[in-house]
C-alpha cells in the first residue's frame, strides 16, 4: 500500500527543479495519472510557498515508468499579492510526461460566499458494505491485478450483482472512498493531491454502465482540470460522483464532484479521455 504524501515528496536538485522515482504502489496501466498530477502539485507547493492550491489544469503527455527518476520543473508565471500561478513540467529521460498550470492562494481571504451543490441522496458510508464484502457475498474471489486499488477502502452506494448481464444505464459513477495510508491528510496540499487523484479516477468507471462493450476499449485521460473549494484537512471519507455527458469522435467527456461525509463540496473537475480499441 502506498502513502500519497510520501510518494509525492520531491528532492530539489536546483532552484525550481526536483526529482523522484515514481512509486509502483500507484500502478494502473503504468503510473496512475492522478498520482503523477499529485507530484506536480507538490512542485507547485514548493515553488509558490502558498497555503493551498486553488486549481490545477493538467495535460497528460506520456506514460512514465517506475525505473527511471522523473525530473520536475516549476516556474512562477504570475506572483500576485494573494495568489501565485506556477507552470510545472514533468519529464523522464527528456520525454514529456505531464504539463500543468496551478494557481495557489493564501488562507483567510475575504470574498463572497455561498454553497449551492447539495450532496447526492445516497446512503452514508457507515450504512454500506465495503466493496470487498460485496464481492465476497457475490462469490467473487481475488481482487484487481493493479496495486493501485490496494490504496483504498471503497463503499459504493449502488451495486450491479451480475455485471456481465447488466443493461445499459446512465453513465454515472458514485463511490465512497477512503485512503488507507493513515487517516486524514493534515496538509492542504496533501489533501488536494488526494482529491485530484480521485477526480481523475472518476471518468472511466461511469462509461461501463452505459456501454456494454467498454472492455473492448482503453481510454486513458488526456487532461484533467480540478477546482479545490476548501482545504478539507479534517476529511477522510470522500463521495466521488462522475458523470459522462457525451462520448463521440474518439473522446469521452467527464464531469466530477466530490463531497465529504458532512455534505460539503470539496472539489469539482472536468476531464477528457481518448478512446482506443484494444487489439
Amino acid at each position: 500500500m502506498g502513502n500519497l504524501g510520501a510518494d509525492t515528496d520531491l528532492v530539489e536538485t536546483a532552484p525550481g527543479t526536483y526529482q523522484r522515482t515514481l512509486s509502483d504502489h500507484w500502478e494502473i496501466w503504468g503510473p496512475n495519472g492522478g498520482y503523477v498530477a499529485g507530484v506536480a502539485l507538490r512542485a507547485a507547493q514548493l515553488r509558490s510557498g502558498r497555503s493551498r492550491p486553488a486549481n490545477a489544469a493538467v495535460h497528460f503527455l506520456g506514460v512514465a515508468n517506475f525505473d527511471d527518476p522523473v525530473t520536475v520543473t516549476a516556474a512562477t508565471q504570475r506572483q500576485a499579492r494573494q495568489a501565485t500561478s506556477t507552470a510545472v513540467q514533468i519529464t523522464q529521460r527528456d520525454r514529456a510526461i505531464l504539463n500543468a498550470m496551478i494557481w495557489a492562494v493564501d488562507d483567510g481571504l475575504d470574498g463572497l460566499a455561498h454553497d449551492d451543490a447539495p450532496m447526492p441522496d445516497v446512503p452514508g458510508w457507515k450504512e454500506l458494505p465495503t466493496l470487498a464484502e460485496r464481492l465476497a457475498a457475490a462469490g467473487v474471489e481475488g481482487g484487481s491485478p493493479y496495486r493501485f486499488w490496494d490504496n483504498f477502502e471503497q463503499r459504493p452506494p449502488s451495486w450491479i450483482v451480475d455485471w456481465e448481464s447488466r443493461q445499459p444505464s446512465r453513465p454515472l459513477y458514485q463511490n465512497w472512498m477512503r485512503y488507507l495510508d493513515g487517516g486524514a491528510a493534515s496538509d492542504p496540499w496533501d489533501q488536494a493531491a488526494r482529491l485530484l487523484l480521485l477526480v481523475d479516477l472518476g471518468a472511466w468507471p461511469s462509461i461501463g454502465r452505459r456501454h456494454l462493450d467498454s472492455n473492448d476499449w482503453i481510454a486513458p485521460s488526456i487532461d484533467v482540470s480540478c477546482e479545490f473549494h476548501r482545504p478539507a484537512t479534517a476529511d477522510e471519507w470522500f463521495l466521488l460522483q462522475a458523470e459522462s455527458p457525451h462520448a463521440g469522435d474518439g473522446l469521452i467527456a467527464s464531469h466530477q464532484q466530490m463531497w465529504n461525509d458532512r455534505g460539503e463540496l470539496l472539489a469539482s473537475g472536468l476531464s477528457h479521455l481518448l478512446c482506443r480499441r484494444i487489439g
